[in-house]
């Protein structure tokens, strides 16, 4: 098991106002929601008895937020990475599905054929979204051997790795599943990882019957 992390949680944050909203959302610092904090809650519950030696998160406020919650009052170092975070919507930052087609016709069309090598207006391609996770994968795997990792990430950056790690054709991202709250798990060792858990949401620690769970379908 040396010169690899033991094992790589990887999570995504709490719901977030736009997910509410299902505007495209990257780089834009959203609050999580009161729904997306009881996420959170659910998923400190999950990992209070798990050890847990460093957290990275993507230095926005809802994966900060999560990370914070999971690390709860223990003594676990936290560490930002942007190469985790979400592709670059560009332009289309903050839009609603429709917006975009309303007002970048041409872009939406082209972007939607072929969303491998084609980026939103001023935003990142899936190949360049991959490219720079699978550097922070790489990068993660050689500098915490023997550790055991949480990364508080988006759906795009897990949904990426996973096609690597597996073997999925890029174009097929969408068959891995990965909803607000999730926790992914991936076990390391030295020629190959196993994939241990994908898309598990804990359940919430109470009910909750004022707030309504929204699973986003544009970025996060």
């Amino acid at each position: 098991m040396s010169g690899v992390p033991r094992s790589v949680w990887l999570v995504r944050h709490g719901q977030a106002d736009w997910n509410v909203a299902r505007r495209y959302m990257s780089a834009a610092d959203r609050p999580l929601t009161p729904f997306g904090e009881w996420q959170t809650q659910a998923l400190a519950r999950f990992f209070v008895t798990r050890k847990v030696d460093v957290i990275v998160h993507t230095g926005l406020v809802r994966t900060e937020a999560t990370a914070l919650a999971i690390r709860g009052e223990r003594a676990i170092p936290m560490l930002s990475d942007l190469r985790w975070r979400e592709a670059s919507h560009g332009a289309w930052e903050g839009l609603t599905y429709r917006e975009v087609v309303r007002r970048y016709p041409d872009n939406a069309a082209q972007r939607f054929a072929d969303p491998i090598n084609c980026a939103p207006l001023g935003g990142e391609s899936l190949a360049q979204l991959t490219q720079r996770v699978l550097q922070a994968w790489g990068d993660l795997i050689a500098q915490l051997p023997g550790r055991r990792v949480v990364v508080v990430t988006h759906s795009g950056p897990i949904q990426a790795l996973l096609c690597s790690l597996m073997g999925t054709p890029l174009a097929e991202h969408w068959r891995w599943r990965i909803d607000l709250g999730s926790i992914t798990a991936v076990d390391c060792y030295p020629s190959t990882t196993i994939v241990r858990m994908v898309n598990h949401v804990p359940p919430l620690p109470a009910p909750v019957t004022s707030l309504s769970p929204i699973v986003a379908r544009s970025g996060s």
